[in-house]
């Protein structure tokens, strides 16, 4: 699509939206939040995320897929689940069409695809009779994403070329039953079975007693297409014992035939070397996505657990002068990317222009910072080879002498003194400028501090001292170290292991590159070296 093209659809969408507030009528969005990887979203589903109002989802829907919408949106549990329903289906389906007759864009956001299994078809039905306009986004069902990441493909030229897909949720010994469960056992092709795992013993005996072999292949995936993927195969005939054996819980896919037996050679997903490895990632929301990603691609099962989030310093007359007396500065340094952030962002409601700046020279912590700076088509001067701030002092010296010079610290209002101080010990004249303040973050937007209260985890990752000490304030580190023996730190650098080593801890590992990569890299290592 042509960039005139793309403007005129975002003018007529903008558009249609001001005629349905005007008008009172708004759009419920029935969109499939697919299996749990949220890379499995759809395109559209991420465009009409990204634009609503009201986001109703339900309880198997990855939590961080709300990150899409806007943070002024209001956001609705609906539930959903067995013997776990936030809002009655009758009320809920009330509730979209009163959002929606508030000229509001509703996205009622539903696990895998709204109309497999995930009553969006009543919903959709409610909507058509009350007048309120609505459309439907297909999501990736779990029948095929789940299987796909434990490697069972569902059907193969060689072994069968046809799949059935039942619900598990209704008991196959009741008199009367909309399955016909002897056509199920002697069909040919894969059967695959939802929602299934509490009654799997009275399934499989039913299928027996239709004819289907006691040696036939069943594989179930819980969780599938998540860090927390876990794949148990056995028989028709004994796969109900391993499931209590294992103690093997919903929500789980279930899946019967030959094609179960190319797991063995076609398990892609399994075998990512942080696979089944849980990692607490510290930072904060808007931060965690690259060191989550690249955990993810690893396998592993990510837990994003922000403990700290920024706001403006609690005084910004400093702010104020330092912006009125802009030209007096001979350097600008950055110790961090949301330093960055924070000072643009008043630079820029001061001024208009970024030659507004002047001659200043620039100086980052490291590349994660001078990355930031150069995204604003900005040349850093200097950047010291190992990413300290401390490290900063000497690196600007080698490039100048700062003897007398007047050098701006744009950081938190909490920091270290170190930098200041060694500057300041080379004849510069610093002034230290808050531009943002640290602090703690305590709700659980996706109930990962919740899950590690109760499962625990193997690492807790660590990206600077205000990540260690909000997580301490929040979860007592001694605490959840007694809690879980094996629980590890990683430290991205020397300064952030210090704060780990003023509680107490001396850290498992340190980044060598103290970037997310590094830390990464170093995990990895740590985790392939046993």
């Amino acid at each position: 699509m042509g960039t005139l093209a793309e403007f005129e659809l975002r003018l007529s969408q903008r558009g249609a939206r001001l005629r349905s507030m005007a008008d009172g009528s708004g759009c419920v969005y029935l969109v499939g939040a697919g299996p749990g990887d949220s890379g499995l979203l759809t395109l559209r589903g991420s465009e009409l995320l990204g634009r609503a109002d009201v986001v109703v989802y339900d309880a198997l829907v990855n939590p961080d897929l709300l990150r899409l919408a806007p943070r002024e949106a209001e956001f609705i549990y609906g539930g959903k689940r067995a013997k776990d329903h936030a809002i009655p289906q009758g009320k809920l389906n009330d509730l979209l069409i009163e959002k929606a007759r508030e000229g509001k864009t509703v996205v009622r956001l539903k696990g895998g695809d709204p109309y497999v299994f995930g009553r969006g078809g009543e919903e959709a039905e409610e909507l058509r009779e009350a007048g309120v306009t609505f459309e439907v986004i297909p999501g990736v069902t779990s029948i095929i994403a789940a299987t796909n990441y434990a490697g069972i493909p569902i059907t193969h030229r060689d072994i069968c070329s046809g799949f059935t897909v039942v619900t598990g949720h209704e008991d196959p010994t009741k008199e009367t039953s909309r399955i016909d469960w002897e056509a199920l056992a002697r069909i040919p092709g894969t059967k695959v079975i939802l929602m299934g795992v509490e009654r799997i013993g009275r399934i499989m005996e039913n299928l027996q007693r239709h004819g289907l072999s006691a040696d036939t292949p069943v594989g179930m995936v819980r969780w599938g297409t998540t860090g927390r993927q876990e794949t148990l195969v056995g028989t028709v005939g004994d796969i109900a014992d391993r499931v209590r054996a294992q103690s093997f819980k919903a929500p789980a896919v279930t899946v019967v035939g030959d094609v179960v037996d190319l797991r063995d050679r076609l398990n892609w997903f399994e075998t990512r070397p942080l696979f089944g490895r849980r990692v607490v990632v510290t930072r904060t929301r808007t931060q965690a996505s690259q060191l989550s990603r690249r955990l993810l691609e690893l396998g592993a099962d990510v837990m994003e657990i922000p403990t700290i989030k920024i706001g403006p310093p609690t005084g910004r007359e400093l702010v104020v002068e330092a912006m009125a007396g802009l030209g007096q500065y001979d350097w600008l340094v950055f110790t961090s990317p949301n330093g960055v952030t924070a000072f643009f962002d008043y630079f820029f409601r001061a001024f208009n222009d970024i030659r507004s700046l002047g001659n200043i020279r620039l100086a980052a912590v490291g590349p994660a910072t001078a990355a930031k700076i150069a995204n604003l088509h900005l040349h850093v001067d200097v950047v010291p080879q190992k990413y300290v701030a401390s490290e900063v002092a000497s690196a600007i010296h080698a490039f100048e002498s700062v003897d007398n010079l007047k050098i701006m610290l744009a950081r938190a209002e909490v920091a270290n003194p170190e930098l200041p101080r060694e500057l300041s010990a080379l004849g510069a004249i610093v002034d230290e400028i808050p531009v943002y303040e640290t602090l703690i973050e305590t709700q659980d937007h996706n109930g990962a501090a919740t899950r590690l209260a109760e499962e625990g985890a193997d690492w807790i990752t660590f990206t600077s001292s205000s990540t260690v000490t909000h997580f301490h304030e929040r979860f007592e580190l001694a605490a959840l170290r007694q809690k879980n023996p094996n629980l590890k730190f990683a430290s991205i650098g020397p300064e952030t292991s210090k704060a780990l080593v003023s509680l107490g801890f001396e850290p498992e590992i340190e980044a060598l590159d103290h970037t997310i990569d590094g830390l990464v890299d170093v995990l990895l290592s740590a985790e392939q070296s046993g």
